[in-house]
């Protein structure tokens, strides 16, 4: 059922509610494992050998399917799943097939099989949709690089009729260095393409037929088992009420459904209640990577990537503690506990990478994005310290020698996952309070006034051990118990003892953090 709500003039939002709880693993299919089970129709690139951009490694559903069990252990309650309809691609943006799962993926009787699996453990699946831009497999496309002029399939693109109608082609595969010339896409290609990209031709959204079509594919999925969409590039789409329209079918067909979209900038416009539910959240990612990466931050690495070297940058807690209350209070609380937190994704270069192979800095950033309103998520394989700089080293195999696995890292992380399982304060129902910063220090509040529950949690990012004498109102006479777990570092001593007139002293030391709990 749908979950927070909240009304903004005239229109209600609402955002479902098992989001609000979920812990989401963000699989990219060709990377992840590989069952066996399906045919090979040739060799694929090994598994172990570093990643290329072209290269397929042959990681299928089934494959997926055999590691839920591993990923319920982990703490995973939620999947999103990298494109997985058949694309010549190994990424597969470049849909040639929106209606049928790549054969390489095991087919629709794969996609049945983990749906069922996944549905049976209690864990949601949302898939990656591509509307803006096809492949130029894609079948309309095809027919006019077939039949020219003759295709009923010409309104489907912009596309230069006059070139067609003469006797033209489009040049669909230009020969590597050709500029063709002036006129834009239409002038080089005979045809609009994202980014210029010849093999993705963009979509006319004008077209009712290609919008009906698009609707239909949405819905037909959420029909076969889908809880969702993760939408690629949404703001390329600029047809008035497209978005708009693609809400009502998606939530006709499943009102529980989730809508995410990838934005990277804040844009509250877009989270009003008619478009999507939440995007994904790279400035939370980016505020992350700046405190916890302190000292081993690699900017070198940071500015390989377009928007992390606009806005990756180090901080301290104070203003680590001002972009995260910015950061919560651009939306809606019904929008804030959806937002899509994540640390990294296939666009990205890996977390530990950028903080300079430092794993403590993933941990003080899971911490945090552990107890922060809104659905965590995991790019696969950084639970267990894979690391990799820019497309396509960030798209590495996922080890199947478990001995390759830090399981240090990763079973911290499970403890971290099930301390936001145990406690509803920690994910929606507590208010959020920054209670103080010191140097590369952070101590925030989640308190649920109304169900008595209030956690302490520190970070402290900096290089040199941290007391902080925190102000703490909730407290009252109560005192404050720290909370640890089994894979809790070793080095990570900290303290936390209530001072009396509801307050708090934290020793925090280099490099750790701190949860602490009222009792």
């Amino acid at each position: 059922m749908a979950g927070d709500s909240a009304t903004i003039g005239a229109v209600s939002i609402e955002t479902p509610a098992w989001v609000r709880d979920a812990v989401f693993y963000q699989v990219f299919p060709d990377r992840f494992a590989r069952s066996g089970r399906v045919a090979a129709p040739g060799p694929f690139e090994a598994w172990d050998a570093p990643p290329t951009t072209d290269g397929l490694k042959g990681g299928d559903l089934p494959g997926l399917t055999d590691r839920l069990g591993d990923l319920a252990e982990l703490g995973i309650t939620a999947l999103y799943l990298n494109p997985i309809f058949t694309s010549a691609c190994n990424h597969r943006y470049h849909t040639d097939d929106y209606l049928a799962v790549d054969p390489l993926l095991g087919g629709e009787s794969a996609w049945v099989e983990l749906v069922e699996a996944a549905h049976a453990r209690g864990m949601r699946i949302i898939l990656d949709g591509v509307f803006n831009h096809t492949g130029r497999g894609f079948l309309p496309f095809h027919h006019i690089l077939e039949t020219g002029a003759a295709s009923p399939y010409l309104d489907w693109y912009h596309v230069d009729r006059g070139r067609l109608e003469s006797g033209g082609a489009l040049v669909a595969y230009p020969p590597p260095g050709s500029d063709g010339g002036g006129g834009g896409d239409i002038g080089r290609l005979g045809y609009e393409a994202w980014w210029g990209l010849p093999a993705l031709p963009k979509l006319n959204h004008a077209n009712p037929v290609v919008l009906e079509y698009l609707m239909s594919v949405a819905a037909h999925w959420l029909r076969s088992g889908a809880d969702g969409w993760r939408l690629d590039v949404p703001e390329e789409i600029h047809e008035p009420g497209f978005w708009q329209a693609f809400r009502q079918r998606v939530k006709a067909a499943d009102p529980d459904a989730y809508i995410l979209a990838e934005i990277w900038q804040p844009r509250p416009e877009r989270l009003g209640g008619d478009e999507f539910d939440a995007v994904m959240d790279y400035p939370l990612a980016e505020a992350l990577l700046g405190f916890c990466g302190g000292s081993h931050l690699d900017l070198g690495v940071a500015r390989s990537h377009n928007e992390y070297a606009a806005h990756v940058r180090p901080m301290d807690g104070a203003a680590f503690a001002v972009e995260l209350q910015r950061l919560l209070g651009i939306y809606d609380p019904a929008v804030i506990a959806v937002q899509f937190n994540l640390l990294g994704s296939h666009d990205t270069p890996r977390f530990v990478t950028v903080c300079g192979g430092d794993r403590d800095s993933l941990r003080l950033a899971t911490l945090i994005q552990m107890t922060l309103p809104g659905a965590p998520s995991i790019y696969y394989g950084d639970e267990i310290g894979m690391a990799g700089g820019a497309d396509p080293a960030n798209r590495a195999a996922f080890p199947a020698d478990r001995t390759a696995w830090d399981q240090d890292l990763r079973n911290f992380i499970a403890g971290a996952i099930a301390l936001r399982h145990s406690s509803s304060t920690l994910r929606d129902r507590g208010a959020f309070r920054v209670a103080a910063t010191a140097g590369g220090c952070i101590a925030y509040t989640r308190d649920d006034a109304a169900g008595g529950e209030l956690w302490v949690v520190a970070v402290n990012a900096g290089d040199a051990g941290v007391v902080l004498d925190v102000p703490l109102p909730e407290l009252g006479a109560r005192s404050l118990e720290v909370v640890r777990w089994a894979a809790w570092p070793a080095s990570w001593e900290g303290s936390a003892a209530a001072s009396g007139g509801g307050g708090a002293r934290l020793t925090l030391g280099p490099r750790t953090g701190l949860v602490a709990r009222a009792r």
